[in-house]
This record gives structure tokens, C-alpha cells and sequence, in this order.
């Protein structure tokens, strides 16, 4: 069993079937030299210590769950009155387990496989993947001994895919445990090695290299994978990947393949990014993730210089959700997050994993960008998991509509101020109390190949808040007065969320 996502000619695997540990070995080219050939650097003469010392600590995760019938039970076949073969297809169906065959509505057992491994032999800890367990019924861990136990799943976090289970220690009470290690002393090139049972076919031991780190495959929140070309395959969901001292340096979760086989290129949690999430999940049953309350979207080169920032870098924080952390205003829309309690922000995607690995209740320091100047603020953080209930909801600006009824034409765009009419033309939320509508757009303009559509609202120009038609041509023509390129728009979508655009004005 496994699910993923389609690259070109390659799909994302999160592989499901079987036992895995990841190592890596691969010779390195051979440089050339005036003498000719160098000699290639040796790698480990032999693996099979290691393997022996680690492969116990391994298990396999088998699973079952218990589900409806549904589209996946075979119907009974209605033949023609007096077909001879109605009576070896009545034989067939009344023969099949309970619950097959009945058409719609009866149940089966579904039976998936992975991987997992045990951090803690005392109490019976053992880490997988959330997706190798998630929706099962019962989840088994079986030891390369031949042992099997039944495993409580104690928690499971879907943002990190990672799943934490509990066994009872005096029903295996040799087994063996493994440290956890620093992935960030890992460096690109650095052997790793995978213990398990790929396909079902039992245990085996594959090694490879680090291939790179940071790899993000969209597939949650917080990707951070170690990419490696240790052959991982569908069944290594959950295993460990090993540094060549034994100690675990990632979770293996995914592979990109055009068959469900691997091709070197598969992805592992890291270590400094699990190891947070397993001790809340051992301790609560559940993660308490710091929040801020923010809605934010990447720094564009474009906005960079509408906001007159001489690179691109950090997150602007396109809304801010009501009741959160920041909605006392101690940071605004339009603002850009460049260092978050002494971290450097340097890109959108490092903010919510900076946020989400902090204490909830904490106080920190966040430096902002706000009208061209850093600005220090002060924030206690929320828990995420709380704010959750309030990530659809933001907090509108403007400044109320006007009452007259005008429209200017401007780079594509028909603009109007917001009125009832307008409001119930376009079904504006109410979240949106003000601004410039946008009534149309003109295929093919400058507004257009910015993704803005009929029904947005502008809220702001170049941070400033803007309520009538003739408010935008002004902030526009100020613009380019001072020979600014691009103009910064803050608009509210008809639902009220917010985002920023830039288009050009030279």
C-alpha cells in the first residue's frame, strides 16, 4: 500500500509494505591526473556488524482495518435466463467470505505493511510513520525474531507524518533499542544505511550516500526531508536511516519512482525536525506547536521592490487572524517577518517551522520590515493546535466604503467603490468591510496575468489603506512620481482572505 503525488514521468511513493533502516554507500568517481587514474577512496570494507547490531531493532508494522465494502465488492453478475454459467458463478458467490460479494454496504479487512523502530526497549517505544497506521483498527509490530505484538498507538502528528506506538516490553524483553542522532552533523556525501523488508520479502540491508538536504515535495507543512540514494522501496514507510555510528539521522517516508521502485531518490524525515515532535507525542498524546497567528506568502523580487528591499528575503504577512497571538497590532499586514526570535527568516517556508518548534507561551522577539524600517516586537506565542479552529477567519482592513458611486479604469482593471450592490453582485463576505472593488478585468492586462479577478477588493496600495477609486489613482500616481516599477496591493478575495500582488506601473 502507498500514496503520493505525480511528478513528470516519476511518482511520489510513500512507501507502505515493509520493514526499513537507511544507510548509504556508493564509490566515488575517479579523479584523473597527469599519471593517469587516481586511486578511488574505499568505502567500509564490510556493513555487516552494523547490520547485525541495528537489524533488531527494526520492526515490521503490519496492519488491519475493518472498512465498508462499498464501490470495492464485486457484485453477483445477473446472466440471461438459462446461462449455463450461472451456475459456477452462484457456487463462486456463496462461497466468498462474509461480506464480499454482497454488493454495496458489506465489510472487509484491509491488511497494510510498513516500518518502524524502537527508541526506547524499557518502555516499549516505537516510532513509525502517521501514514503506515492511520485509520487502522490494529496495528501489530513483528520482530525480526519472529515475535509478533499487538501495539497502542499513543500519538500520531499527519504535519510530520509521524506516528509514535507503545508495546508491552515484558512480551520482548530482548529487544534492542537505537539512539537518536544529529542530522545536522550529517553533510551531503555521508554514508547512511536501510534495514527492512521492502515488498514483504523480509529483511534486508541497503546503503547509499546523502544526496541533499532541505527538500521540500509539498507533501505537509513542514518539509524538511534528507534526500538520499539508499534504495528504499513501497514497505520502508517508518524505518529508520543510519549514520555509520548506528544512530538514527532520519524516518524514512518517501520515494519519487515511475514503477513503486526505487531510483535513488527517496526522502527521510530528519532527525532535529522529529525528535520534538516524538517526545510531545509521548508525553501529551498529541503536538503543542507554537503559533503566530499570521497568514503569510512568499517575497517575491517584485514585491521586494515595491517595498524598496534590496533582496528578496523573509515572510510578508498578507492577514492577520483575529483572536491570534498578533492581533493586538503588534504585527500589521503588510509587514515582512526577516528575523524571528533570533533567527533569520530567509524565505516564507522557514517561518512556520521557526514558529511551530517553539514553546507555546513563550515571549520572543520578532524583527519586521514595516514602511521601509526594522522594527522590533514583542509576541507570545499561541499553540497552533487551538488556532486551528480560527486559520479560515482574518481581520479586514479599510476604511469603509464611500457614497459616491465612481469607477476609473486603471492597467486592466474597472474599479468601484464597495457598495450593498457591489457586495451582493460578487458575494462579498462580510469580512470585507472596505475598499475598491474590482468589477472587471481585461484579459491579457497587467491586473490579469496577476491572477486578479473580478470581485477582489483593493484594501491597500504600497501599505496604505485606500477606500474610493480615485484613492488608488492617487496612490498609483505617487508612485510613479517617486519612479517606482511596481505597485504593492493588498486585496481581499471575496471570502475575505488576503493576499499581495504586485503589477507593474512604469
Amino acid at each position: 500500500m502507498g500514496y503520493g503525488l505525480t511528478a513528470p514521468r516519476a511518482k511520489l511513493v510513500l512507501a507502505t509494505l515493509g520493514l526499513a533502516a537507511l544507510v548509504a554507500v556508493q564509490p566515488a568517481p575517479m579523479p584523473l591526473s597527469q599519471g593517469g587514474l587516481a586511486h578511488a577512496q574505499e568505502g567500509p570494507k564490510s556493513l555487516a556488524d552494523l547490520s547485525d547490531r541495528l537489524i533488531d531493532s527494526v520492526v515490521n508494522i503490519s496492519t488491519s482495518q475493518r472498512v465498508s465494502g462499498g464501490e470495492r465488492n464485486v457484485p453477483r453478475p445477473r446472466l440471461p435466463e438459462g446461462s449455463p454459467f450461472q451456475e459456477f458463478f452462484d457456487e463462486f458467490f456463496d462461497n466468498l467470505p462474509d461480506g464480499e460479494g454482497q454488493g454495496r454496504g458489506g465489510e472487509r479487512s484491509v491488511q497494510s505493511l510498513g516500518s518502524g523502530f524502537v527508541i526506547d526497549a524499557e518502555e516499549g517505544i516505537i516510532v513509525t510513520n502517521n501514514h503506515v497506521i492511520a485509520d487502522a483498527d490494529e496495528v501489530t509490530a513483528n520482530f525480526n525474531d519472529g515475535s509478533s505484538i499487538t501495539a497502542e498507538i499513543i500519538g500520531t502528528d499527519p504535519k510530520t507524518d509521524l506516528a509514535v506506538l507503545k508495546i508491552d516490553p515484558s512480551e520482548n524483553p530482548d529487544m534492542q533499542e537505537v539512539p537518536l542522532g544529529d542530522s545536522e552533523a550529517m553533510r551531503v556525501g555521508d554514508w547512511v544505511l536501510a534495514i527492512g523488508n521492502p515488498f514483504g520479502l523480509g529483511g534486508s540491508v541497503s546503503v547509499g550516500i546523502v544526496s541533499a538536504f532541505g527538500r521540500d515535495i509539498n507533501s505537509g507543512p513542514y518539509d524538511n526531508f534528507i534526500q538520499t540514494d539508499a534504495a528504499i522501496n513501497r514497505g520502508n514507510s517508518g524505518g529508520p536511516l543510519f549514520n555509520m555510528n548506528g544512530e538514527v539521522i532520519g524516518i524514512n517516508t518517501a520515494i519519487i519512482s515511475p514503477s513503486g521502485g526505487s531510483i535513488g531518490i527517496g526522502f527521510a524525515i530528519p532527525t532535529d525536525l522529529a525528535i520534538g515532535v516524538i517526545d510531545q507525542l509521548r508525553e501529551f498524546g498529541e503536538t503543542r506547536r507554537g503559533w503566530l497567528g499570521v497568514r503569510i506568502q512568499q517575497v517575491t523580487d517584485d514585491i521586494a521592490e515595491s517595498l524598496g528591499m534590496d533582496s528578496a528575503k523573509g515572510a510578508l504577512v498578507a492577514g492577520i487572524i483575529e483572536g491570534g497571538p498578533v492581533d493586538d497590532g503588534s504585527i500589521e499586514p503588510g509587514d515582512v517577518i526577516i528575523t524571528f526570535d533570533g533567527k533569520p527568516v530567509e524565505t516564507m517556508r522557514e517561518l512556520p517551522l521557526v514558529v511551530a518548534e517553539s514553546p507555546v507561551g513563550k515571549e520572543v522577539d520578532v524583527v519586521v520590515l514595516r514602511d521601509g524600517e526594522e522594527q522590533t516586537v514583542q509576541v507570545t506565542l499561541g499553540r497552533l493546535e487551538d488556532g486551528e479552529q480560527l486559520a479560515l477567519t482574518t481581520e479586514p482592513t479599510g476604511d469603509g466604503a464611500g457614497d459616491e458611486a465612481e469607477t476609473i479604469e486603471l492597467f486592466g482593471m474597472t474599479l468601484a467603490e464597495l457598495d450593498d450592490a457591489q457586495r451582493e453582485e460578487f458575494e462579498i463576505s462580510d469580512e470585507v468591510s472596505g475598499g475598491v472593488v474590482v468589477t472587471l478585468v481585461e484579459e491579457g492586462s497587467a491586473a490579469a496575468n496577476r491572477g486578479v479577478n473580478a470581485g477582489d477588493v483593493i484594501v491597500e496600495i504600497a501599505q496604505e489603506s485606500v477606500s474610493t477609486p480615485a484613492d488608488v489613482q492617487e496612490a498609483i500616481t505617487a508612485l510613479q512620481e517617486s519612479e517606482r516599477r511596481n505597485a504593492l496591493l493588498m486585496l481581499a478575495g471575496t471570502d475575505g482572505a488576503l493576499r499581495f500582488v504586485t503589477i507593474r506601473i512604469d
